[in-house]
């Protein structure tokens, strides 16, 4: 694949492989013509291309209103009520996320996040798992149908990410712009391995997809610190998100993960996911299993890394996976968060606390099978 300098004027081409069962491929224009009714829909099995996204992620366009999931709008609830009463989180097929301007407050985004269904019913996914804290939703149906600890709070390490990414979104920058990694970028609450250079220059979109999908935490600082009133309006508005969004038990101290004081609850990562759900670009960037980035440095030149997915599931493509993102740090263990549809019925992952990644991976393999056997009727 060519690579185009990095410059505002010119256009981004990222060409990215979804997980979700083929090896489809499909082209995702960073700047491009807009509409004034964009829209988007999630075709499982590959059959869908990146070209939709190219909306949200052209400054001046008009933002994607509707995410067209192809499930209708129920909305999607969990049977703890572990919700916030104040909000009324629209469904799946009807939410309009992004048409309000932005103003730091989130006052203007409707959320009902109370969750209907019956935990406990006949239609209990038949598993154990070895995690200390597991979450699965019926998305169609609101139910829990299985949970392990899932109102418990824990370390959620890079799952983090999603949030950082959705509060990049809702901010409407200029995904072209050009970014500097600087030194700060890789000062931490932990020492990390990272194959990024202080110096590294890549545009906010590339470090958005680095970030989902490498899990860099560089990329992710440096997000944060390009955001509108730098790093600390960042923060905050990471934490006025998960209170939007109804996440009583979720606290963000830095946008990477590695601070182990980002914690929440199974039961409101799911609501992160679900929301996670309306935002094409996360849903596209998060299941790449791989891109070659071209790095620019003025200082220790120019190079390309060549980075694949975290997920070993997206990977291998066995599995339809729409949203994925995977997460650890000693404090956390093994994690991982997913949007799957299996026999035609979707449904939200979420795994923590893991003691090791087989482990990790056998108890997705677990839940995602037993999806698959689940009476649907």
């Amino acid at each position: 694949m060519t690579h185009l300098p990095l410059t505002k004027s010119r256009i981004i081409v990222a060409m990215v492989s979804l997980g979700l069962g083929s090896m489809a491929q499909a082209a995702l224009t960073i700047n491009g013509s807009s509409s004034s009714e964009p829209s988007a829909r999630l075709s499982w099995g590959g059959a869908s291309s990146l070209s939709e996204a190219r909306n949200i992620m052209y400054k001046n366009s008009a933002p994607i209103k509707k995410i067209d999931n192809g499930y209708g709008t129920t909305n999607v609830t969990n049977a703890n009520s572990f919700a916030s009463t104040n909000n009324s989180y629209a469904s799946y097929g009807t939410n309009s996320y992004g048409t309000t301007s932005y103003n730091n407050s989130y006052n203007t985004n409707n959320y009902n996040t109370t969750y209907r269904g019956s935990f406990g019913s006949s239609d209990m996914l038949p598993i154990s798992t070895d995690s200390r804290s597991v979450a699965v939703i019926d998305a169609e149906t609101g139910e829990s149908i299985y949970e392990k600890n899932a109102d418990v709070a824990r370390p959620m390490a890079s799952i983090t990410k999603v949030m950082t990414a959705m509060v990049v979104l809702d901010a409407g920058l200029d995904m072209s712009e050009e970014i500097t990694l600087e030194p700060e970028d890789f000062v931490g609450p932990k020492r990390a391995s990272s194959r990024l250079k202080s110096g590294d220059r890549l545009n906010r979109a590339e470090l958005l997809l680095m970030s989902l999908m490498k899990s860099e935490n560089p990329a992710a600082k440096s997000l944060a610190r390009n955001y509108p009133g730098g790093y600390s309006a960042f923060m905050r508005d990471m934490n006025l998100k998960a209170q939007a969004l109804g996440m009583n038990t979720a606290y963000f101290g830095d946008p990477t993960g590695l601070d182990k004081r980002n914690v929440a609850s199974s039961n409101d990562l799911v609501k992160m996911v679900r929301a996670a759900g309306n935002y094409d670009v996360i849903r596209r960037f998060s299941t790449t299993k791989s891109y070659d980035f071209f790095v620019a440095n003025y200082s220790s030149g120019n190079r390309t890394y060549k980075a694949n997915n975290t997920s070993s599931l997206v990977r291998s493509g066995d599995y339809p996976i729409g949203i994925s993102k995977t997460g650890f740090i000693n404090e956390a263990g093994r994690c991982v968060v997913m949007e799957t549809r299996v026999n035609n019925r979707p449904a939200i992952i979420v795994i923590l606390g893991a003691n090791s990644s087989a482990t990790r991976w056998g108890d997705a393999k677990n839940i995602l099978n037993s999806l698959a056997t689940r009476r649907t009727v």
